[in-house]
């Protein structure tokens, strides 16, 4: 249900707004003064906030710029209520970032147009459609109502909500595991099942990445070293990282805080960075990959091929491995010119001493095409879905050839 935040001293108006809104089936916050809404706002994170301009003490526009200054908040529409009608006003709460202006006193068709038009413009502005229906509560796009959702799981560090999720990583030779890529699934008490796809863009457009990121992280390093502790000793994970995640000035430092918490060895980690990725800022990238294969973890590209620079990340980049993206791989068997760069591909990475690791593999032909080609290591659904972690164990631990 959509949460929307009202803060209004005058009871009354206070009152009549509650009123208007609960018919609609929206769900209300309401809060009597500026230093209750911006609790309010910072804990319950709504999706829409209504704020008197004049109130004593902390004024609309004091509100507005204290929540600004929190990621969790700084993106909520935000609506001012006011009598005052001078351009001047207007503009000054422009200025600093509200969404609209509601001239008191207004109708409930103002009031009601005032909220639909923001968390349209909302929804607009993260280039989503919803299929919903729109009207009464039910409008609001889908991803406004995940964003949401996902902001109050980090604020109240519900991350019991997360689950890792592992797709095993196959010798392409002896079809035993490896290795296993994880991969964040979550399991909203709100939405239930949240799609990756949803997810993933969400939380790096947000910068909710990096608390997810940090999570993962400390995740897979116990998971993995219980599995090595259970006699799997060369068994290393690999973690999908963001250049959000990347270039932050502790991130080296933390993963070796972890691996060292675990008593793992660097080499027990591989981390993977797609080349769209690191185009944003290839020089931070750079510095910080060798600063991470300084100290043995392991690095791969994640999807090669698919970028515009790809041959010249091969000779920048302190690099292990070469993940081949799934686009080469898809029918393979029946496409002589993906069949002919996949090959030159893996003799180019072989060369040059790097793994390579064909993603994507759905058909017993597929993997046929990609093991005569030499490629290392595959993965890919027609060996194994991802899978939650007693699953991934028993498969591991009866040590499943997956190669029929």
């Amino acid at each position: 249900m959509t949460k929307i935040l009202v803060i209004e001293d005058e009871e009354s108006v206070r009152e009549n707004i509650l009123d208007l809104l609960e018919a609609e089936n929206f769900e209300i916050l309401a809060a009597a003064n500026g230093k209750i809404g911006i609790d309010l706002a910072v804990s319950e994170v709504p999706d829409l906030i209504l704020c008197d301009l004049m109130m004593p003490n902390i004024d609309g526009y004091e509100v507005l710029k204290k929540l600004n200054l929190q990621a969790a908040t700084a993106t909520i529409p935000f609506v001012f209520l006011t009598a005052r009608t001078a351009k001047s006003d207007v503009r000054k709460g422009m200025n600093l970032g509200a969404d609209d202006y509601l001239t008191k006193p207004f109708t409930r068709s103002e009031l009601l147009n005032a909220v639909v038009s923001r968390l349209e413009k909302q929804t607009d502005d993260l280039k989503y459609i919803s299929k919903k229906p729109k009207h009464s509560a039910n409008f609001l796009p889908e991803l406004q109502v995940i964003k949401s959702s996902l902001l109050r799981t980090l604020a109240k560090r519900n991350l019991r909500e997360f689950q890792v999720h592992y797709q095993p990583i196959i010798d392409a030779c002896s079809g035993s595991i490896i290795a296993a890529e994880s991969l964040v699934r979550w399991q909203s008490s709100e939405l239930g099942l949240i799609s990756p796809a949803e997810l993933i863009p969400l939380a790096e457009s947000t910068g909710l990445i990096i608390p997810i990121g940090e999570w993962l992280i400390k995740n897979v390093c116990n998971q993995t070293k219980i599995w090595q502790d259970a006699g799997y000793k060369d068994f290393y994970s690999t973690i999908n990282i963001s250049i959000n995640q990347l270039i932050q000035p502790d991130f080296v430092s933390k993963i070796l805080e972890l691996l060292a918490e675990n008593s793992l060895h660097p080499s027990s980690l591989e981390l993977e960075i797609t080349e769209g990725m690191i185009e944003n800022d290839v020089n931070t990238a750079i510095n910080r990959m060798q600063e991470l294969q300084s100290h043995g973890l392991k690095l791969a590209i994640d999807d090669f091929g698919t970028g515009r620079s790809s041959l010249i990340y091969l000779k920048q980049l302190p690099i292990n491995t070469l993940k081949i993206d799934h686009y080469f791989v898809h029918n393979i068997d029946k496409d002589k010119q993906k069949s002919a760069i996949t090959k030159g591909i893996i003799e180019m990475a072989h060369n040059l001493g790097l793994e390579i690791v064909a993603e994507g593999v759905e058909t017993k032909a597929e993997l046929d095409i990609i093991r005569a080609l030499k490629c290392d290591k595959t993965q890919g659904y027609l060996l194994s879905h991802p899978l939650p972690v007693a699953e991934f164990e028993e498969l591991l631990l009866t040590n499943t050839c997956l190669i029929k």
